[in-house]
This record gives structure tokens, C-alpha cells and sequence, in this order.
């Protein structure tokens, strides 16, 4: 998802009316690519809080075509629970849904669902296909019956259809078009749990600090007298190859007894130009209630601070950029940004930015003035943190935050990043403290496991671990393995890992040297002996019996005892002279 700020803000999404994600963002184009919406169906409503109060959203259109499933297959859900919304207008009704796919031939797959609550009753059925190069195509029907809060009943119907299609050879790619056209009766249940029939969904204070009047976002409204009639919606995308990429985004939303629309359209442009990177942007948005559009373009730019040294100096380590933004919205109001950003540490996990901006209020009103910022974040084992200030002539603000998950599986609790809607759990018992490459600041924890929240979904995933990062007494007998993670699963990779000394030993037989090329098998570990009967064994137990065998004969094998002191296990390696005694 992406968007630009004017100032050091809060963005806010909302997914059904319920907040499912929230950050802070520098001035300047953003890009939240950590974002897993709840529902396959249901539009993000986006508010972005500038740090003075004043608020602006868009809707960021989200549906997705059904998953299709391989002929012959199953897929369901079914859930329980009460509903819940971060709004007090809600009541929070109890419900349990159900949903079902089921692969039949020609790449099509039929699906349903039900939903079930005191005063909503819906069941939807429909079918999807996959038409190869031709992308995917869905159509379903909801029938629903629901009972609002003025005590009035209602049935009503909605028919959606939803088409994606990537041409990679022409660099198009249709996330998703879609249409939906909803009778005057139908309503969902988010909307039978409402309290009113009209209204504001948050309680905003009238007048900011200078006494002129807050707008409210226009999603924040409801009016359940004019429900939802049609509503159209894309997603398209074009890549340049080394010329950037465009991408564009929609919607309009109709209402029965009404003559008025909510509107909302995005367009960006994404390009490099030798160290630069750039991005145009612009934003519409109107909505229902509202008397005016809100329109606003964006230009922001980085390049590493390298680029501007003279000659072929180059600075290792993590690049520090230099960002500039600039943005005008329609009332006037102009914003100019200048900043630094970096990422520190060896697994760069740890990232900074500073901002100085002045703003002129155009329209507005207010006085023009300067403002800044400082934000740092940190990316860890059990999770990730952040903390900014941003300061003007009116305000002075501090944010923070901090998010993580937790895996609940047969070996016990794992903490770790916020998963996504695939993770991997990677399991290496008795390997603490593994950085896991695959993952910024991820490392495995103090019993050897650790979660990776995010994986490409139906495709082979190589899980590794950096073996630098392994203590002397531990050794794995793989770094790296393989997994095909499903859709929505915890996939697990395991890994097999030794504790214990790591020894050299010289073994001699009757006098003389084990031949060249023994195999010497220990409890967890096994080694060849080189020149001179000199055999590596990792993972070793304070004491123990090594077999040796260098042919099938009787007098071919012979075994060694060994006794390793305290100090000795605490060396690496080991350095040691037995005597191989026949069995």
C-alpha cells in the first residue's frame, strides 16, 4: 500500500470498520508492506493524522479472487466469536460463519459461506476460474437478512464479480477489477450492529488549537437510510523496465436514495535516475457527505549520501540516504521536507530517519512555520519497536509502538515479528541465538526456535541459518532446508543441531596409527579419519565409547573409551591421544 504524508503522521487502516493496523510515518511518500487484511472481502479505508490534528483518507480498494483449489480438493473454515470494533457505536453481537471451496474439473472452483447472528442471517455461493492467460475470474450472490437498530427488518441481495489477470511480458498487471451491485435491502453485519442508523463513528474534538473547525474523515461516517447500491473498483499496474513502474488505483461507490458518490483515485509514478530514486503521486478523494474534493500531489526523492562524495570514495556498510519531499494539497497548503535515513547494525535491523520541514497553511489558515522530526525502529527475536518525536510552532508529539506474535505449537511457546498470513517456524533445539537469514533481526531464540513471519506462499522456500552466528560447542548437521508453505499455514523447518565438545583425536591401534579413511562413530556425531589417525568429531559428550571400523573383519574394528574434564569441554577443539582397543 502506498500513500504520502505531510507530516510526521499516524497512519490508521480500517478493514470493516475495524482498525487492523496503525503506524507512524515520516513526511513524504510511504510504502506499508507488512499489512495482511483480515477478510478477502472488504475495502481498507486509509485516514492519514498529520501531526497537527488534520486528517485525510482514502479507500484502498481490497477484495481478491477467491483462492482456487486443484481439482478434487477441499477447503473450509468455520469460526465463532463476538463481534468487536475499536468504535463505541457498536453493539458486539455473537456469530459463527463458515466457508467452503471445492475443486472441480476445468480449473473451476465452486465456494460458499454462511454467517450467522441474532439479527443477521447471509449465506453466499459461487464459482471462480482460473483461465490461464487469460487471468482469473469470479462471480458469487449473497442473500441476507438483517434487523437494524431502528427495530426494522430487511432482505436484500448483492451479486459481485472480481476478474486479475498479470501479463508479464507486457508488464500489466490487474490485481483486481471488480463490480458490485447490492439491492436496496441488503446489508452486512458490521452494519446490523451499529447502535444508530446515523452518525459519526468516533467522537473528534470540534476545533483544533486555534479554534477553526476539525474536518472529520468522510469514512467515519454512516448513514444506514442510504445503503450501499454499485460499486466499482480497480487495481492496475504497468512496469517500464528501467523507465519505473505506474500504478493506479480506484473506486466509486453509489447509494440508494441518493444522487451522491464516494470517490476515490490514486496514481503514482516510481523511477530511478542514475543514484536517484523518485516518485510522483496524486490523490483524490470525496466522499458522500462531503462538499468538496480533497486533491493533493506529492514529489519525494533519496539517494545515498555516497553519490554526493567526490571522486570513487564509497562508504561501506549500510548506506545513509538523503530524502527530500514536497507536497501541495487543494486548499493551498504546501509542504517542503529535507532529511537523512539510515539502517544500522550488522543485519541492518535497526532503522533511523530525521526530518526539518516548513509548511506554508495556504487556505487553511494558521501560520506558517517549520517543523521536524526523529524516528528510530528496531527489528528483533521477539519483535519489533519504534519510537519518534516531531515537534512544530503549534505542537510537540512522541510516539512509540511495539508489536510481536506468538506460535503456540508442540514444543511450546514461540514469541517473534508479527506473522503474516504465512509464517514459518523454524525449529533448531539446542542451536540459541542463530541469526536466520531469511529474516531482518530474526535469530533463533534461547531453546533454538524462532518465527518467520513472512513467506511467498505456494512456492519452495529456502529456510537457512548462519553458521557464524553457532557457539563452539554447538554444530548443525544442515544450514539450510526447504519448505512449500500453503496459504494461511505455519509451515515448520527443522534442523538438527549437536551439542557438545569438538574434538580432535588421534587414534592408534596396536601401535600405529588408524588407516587413512576410518570411520569413527560416536553418540551424535561420526567422522574419517585424515593422515596420521587424526579424527574431527563435533557435538561430543563429556564421556563416551567411539566405535572405529576400517573393514568387515573382526581385527579391522576396535573401540575407543574417552573422558573429557570440565576445562576441556569449555576448549575448542579438543586435542587428544587414545588407544583403540579391539572389541
Amino acid at each position: 500500500m502506498k500513500g504520502s504524508a505531510f507530516s510526521n503522521a499516524r497512519v490508521s487502516i480500517r478493514q470493516n470498520g475495524s482498525l487492523i493496523y496503525q503506524t507512524f510515518v515520516p513526511p513524504g511518500a510511504f510504502v506499508i508492506d507488512d499489512l495482511y487484511p483480515v477478510s478477502t472481502g472488504g475495502d481498507l479505508d486509509v485516514t492519514v493524522t498529520e501531526a497537527d490534528g488534520t486528517a485525510r483518507t482514502f479507500v484502498v480498494p481490497y477484495s481478491s479472487v477467491p483462492l482456487l483449489q486443484r481439482e478434487g480438493r477441499v477447503r473450509y473454515s468455520i469460526a465463532a466469536g463476538r463481534f468487536r470494533n475499536t468504535s463505541n457505536r457498536y453493539d458486539d453481537p455473537e456469530f459463527a460463519q463458515g466457508t467452503l471451496q471445492w475443486g472441480l474439473p476445468y480449473n473451476t472452483t465452486a465456494y460458499g459461506g454462511l454467517q450467522m447472528a441474532e439479527k443477521y442471517q447471509a449465506g453466499m455461493f459461487g464459482a471462480g476460474v482460473n483461465m490461464a492467460r487469460w487471468g482469473a475470474l469470479s462471480a458469487d450472490f449473497t442473500h441476507a437478512s438483517s434487523e437494524l437498530a431502528d427495530g426494522s427488518s430487511h432482505t436484500g441481495q448483492s451479486v459481485r464479480f472480481l476478474y486479475a489477470r498479470s501479463m508479464s511480458s507486457l508488464g500489466t498487471t490487474f490485481r483486481l477489477a471488480g463490480y458490485r451491485y447490492s439491492t436496496r435491502g441488503f446489508h452486512t453485519l458490521d452494519e446490523t450492529a451499529l447502535k444508530g442508523m446515523s452518525g459519526w463513528l468516533y467522537d473528534y474534538d470540534t476545533l483544533d488549537a486555534e479554534g477553526r473547525p476539525v474536518e472529520r474523515p468522510y469514512t467515519d461516517y454512516y448513514n444506514l437510510y442510504n445503503t450501499k447500491k454499485s460499486r466499482m473498483q480497480a487495481n492496475i499496474s504497468q512496469r517500464f523496465g528501467r523507465y519505473g513502474s505506474l500504478y493506479l488505483t480506484g473506486t466509486r461507490q453509489s447509494y440508494w436514495n441518493s444522487d451522491r458518490t464516494t470517490d476515490s483515485l490514486m496514481a503514482g509514478y516510481n523511477a530511478t535516475l542514475g543514484p536517484v530514486n523518485y516518485n510522483l503521486s496524486w490523490s483524490y478523494s470525496k466522499g458522500s457527505n462531503q462538499t468538496h474534493s480533497d486533491r493533493a500531489a506529492y514529489l519525494s526523492f533519496s539517494l545515498p549520501l555516497s553519490a554526493l562524495l567526490p571522486g570513487q570514495q564509497k562508504i561501506s556498510g549500510p548506506q545513509t540516504r538523503l530524502t527530500g519531499n514536497a507536497s501541495r494539497n487543494s486548499n493551498g497548503r504546501t509542504s517542503y521536507t529535507g532529511g537523512l535515513s539510515g539502517t544500522l547494525l550488522e543485519d541492518h535491523n535497526f532503522g533511523w530517519n530525521v526530518q526539518q520541514g516548513y509548511t506554508r497553511q495556504g487556505d487553511n489558515g494558521g501560520q506558517d512555520g517549520g517543523s521536524g522530526s526523529a524516528n528510530v525502529d528496531y527489528r528483533g527475536t521477539y519483535g519489533s519497536t519504534s519510537l519518534g518525536y516531531s515537534y512544530s510552532r503549534d505542537y510537540r508529539q512522541v510516539n512509540y509502538g511495539v508489536t510481536g506474535g506468538a506460535v503456540l505449537h508442540r514444543n511450546g511457546l514461540t514469541l517473534g515479528q508479527q506473522p503474516g498470513t504465512t509464517s514459518i517456524l523454524v525449529a533448531a533445539p539446542g542451536a540459541a541465538g542463530v541469526p536466520v537469514r531469511n529474516g531482518t533481526g530474526v535469530k533463533t531464540d534461547w531453546r533454538g526456535y524462532a518465527l518467520l513471519p513472512y513467506s511467498s506462499e505456494y512456492r519452495e522456500t529456502r529456510v537457512e541459518l548462519d553458521a557464524g552466528g553457532l557457539d563452539e560447542q554447538t554444530e548443525l548437521e544442515e544450514t539450510s532446508v526447504r519448505v512449500v508453505p500453503t496459504r494461511g499455514a505455519l509451515v515448520r523447518a527443522d534442523f538438527k543441531a549437536h551439542s557438545g565438545a569438538r574434538v580432535l583425536m588421534r587414534l592408534t591401534y596396536q601401535g600405529k596409527p588408524l588407516p587413512f579413511g576410518t570411520t569413527v562413530t560416536a553418540a551424535n556425531s561420526s567422522g574419517i579419519t585424515g593422515d596420521d589417525g587424526v579424527v574431527f568429531l563435533s557435538g561430543m559428550e563429556s564421556e563416551g565409547e567411539l566405535q572405529a571400523q576400517w573393514g568387515s573383519s573382526a581385527h579391522q574394528q576396535c573401540t575407543v573409551r574417552y573422558r573429557l574434564t570440565e576445562q576441556q569441554m569449555q576448549q575448542s577443539p579438543v586435542q587428544l591421544s587414545e588407544v583403540c582397543v579391539q572389541r
